[in-house]
C-alpha cells in the first residue's frame, strides 16, 4: 500500500522558517519524481515545487522561488521542503504528491503532470 505522510506543519510568525517532511512507503521511492501542493483556505490546490528521482532537477513556482526549498532523502525514502521568510499568503494546507514518472526538464511537467498518490496533508500557518 502507497502512504505518504507529510508532517512538521504549525503556527509561525511572518518571516519564520518550517520544514516539511513527506515519509513515504510502500513503493520504490528512488524511482519517482514528486511535488508539493498547497490548498489555502478557499482556494484551489496550487502547485509549489517538484523534484526529480535523483534530486538533481527541482522547479519552484513563482510565488515560492528563492524562499521555499525541496529535497529529498532517498535512502530515509522521505520528501521535504524548506520554508523560509514566510508570510500570511504562505498560510494553507501542504501536500506531498507523489508523480507517475521519474523526472523531467521544466516546472510545466512538474506542475500539470498527472499524480498518483497525495498524503493527508500537514496545516501550515502564518499569522503575527
Amino acid at each position: 500500500e502507497v502512504r505518504l505522510v507529510e508532517s512538521g506543519g504549525g503556527l509561525v510568525r511572518p518571516g519564520g522558517s518550517l520544514r516539511l517532511s513527506c515519509a513515504a512507503s510502500g513503493f520504490d521511492f528512488g524511482d519517482y519524481a514528486f511535488s508539493w501542493v498547497r490548498q489555502a483556505p478557499g482556494k484551489g490546490l496550487e502547485w509549489v515545487s517538484g523534484i526529480g528521482f535523483d534530486g538533481r532537477r527541482t522547479f519552484y513556482a513563482e510565488s515560492v522561488s528563492g524562499r521555499f526549498t525541496i529535497s529529498r532523502d532517498n535512502a530515509k525514502n522521505t520528501l521535504y521542503l524548506q520554508l523560509d521568510s514566510l508570510n500570511t499568503e504562505d498560510t494553507a494546507m501542504y501536500y506531498c504528491t507523489k508523480h507517475d514518472f521519474a523526472t523531467a526538464s521544466d516546472a510545466f511537467t512538474f506542475s500539470a503532470g498527472e499524480t498518483t498518490h497525495r498524503g493527508q496533508g500537514t496545516q501550515v500557518t502564518v499569522s503575527s
